[in-house]
């Protein structure tokens, strides 16, 4: 009888073919998002996940007795005194402000942590863009043209029905929200989860910056002002391509994925 030598291989046996890896559509909807920003004149900037209290919050004009500090809103770092995972990248335009002068225009790029339950359009974990743009002359209007023509080029839509509306946030005065047409449903679904029936999804808040914001970054508001803005990556990346569940760009979903590559 002839002994088998488990060490051998069979050449004439089928090969295992081995998938083919890409990019993931966070990676990839995030260089075209920067590209665009970078062809209207703005800086690619960046900071640190884990941030101090003060930058996170007190520079931002975001009060001591402000719900986004509780531990149910705000993941605190365990025997770090006052430190968290950034729960907004604008923490980028504090750092920023403080080590260049105006004229500023930037955008920061990155990963964000709020302590929240999830659905479809929430999530603990995602990415956020802040973009920042001060000098003597900025205006409302300069708000408004960035944010449509931005959003126009992403979207590949000339005619994106986009809305702006007054919002309250403490580290801009006047603050606005722009949302756009829902990309689920189109307006036409009552029970739709992504815009509760209303017809339209939130995508940018923002608004002229805080003269408290301005001095807390080392610049005198007397003599500049500017405007500020903070986007869901994930969210502008659903509404171009109908992605119905913020989830899946991080629960290993690979057919989705795949979609992409």
């Amino acid at each position: 009888m002839t002994q088998v030598n488990k060490t051998m291989v069979d050449v004439t046996a089928p090969g295992v073919k081995a998938q083919k890896g890409g990019v993931h559509p966070l990676t990839k909807e995030l260089r075209r998002m920067e590209n665009i920003f970078s062809s209207l004149g703005f800086e690619i900037a960046d900071g640190p996940w884990i941030e101090t209290e003060e930058i996170n919050f007190d520079a931002l004009n975001v009060p001591k007795n402000h719900p986004a500090r509780d531990m149910q809103d705000t993941f605190w770092i365990k025997n770090l005194e006052n430190t968290v995972l950034r729960t907004q990248t604008s923490d980028v335009q504090v750092r920023y402000m403080r080590n260049n002068k105006p004229p500023i225009r930037i955008v920061a790029p990155g990963r964000v942590f709020r302590n929240e339950s999830t659905d479809a359009r929430h999530e603990a974990e995602f990415h956020q863009m802040e973009g920042l743009m001060i000098g003597k002359n900025v205006s409302v209007a300069n708000f408004k043209a960035v944010i449509e023509g931005f959003m126009r080029k992403y979207l590949e839509k000339s005619n994106l029905e986009i809305r702006t509306r007054p919002g309250y946030f403490p580290f801009v005065e006047p603050g606005f929200e722009i949302d756009v047409t829902c990309f689920g449903c189109g307006g036409s679904d009552k029970k739709c989860q992504l815009c509760s029936g209303t017809g339209w999804v939130e995508i940018i808040p923002g608004g002229i910056v805080h003269p408290k914001v301005l001095e807390a970054g080392g610049i005198d508001p007397k003599k500049y002002q500017g405007f500020a803005f903070g986007m869901g990556i994930e969210r502008i990346i659903m509404a171009k391509y109908g992605i119905k569940d913020i989830r899946d760009f991080l629960n290993s979903n690979t057919e989705m994925i795949k979609q992409f590559n």
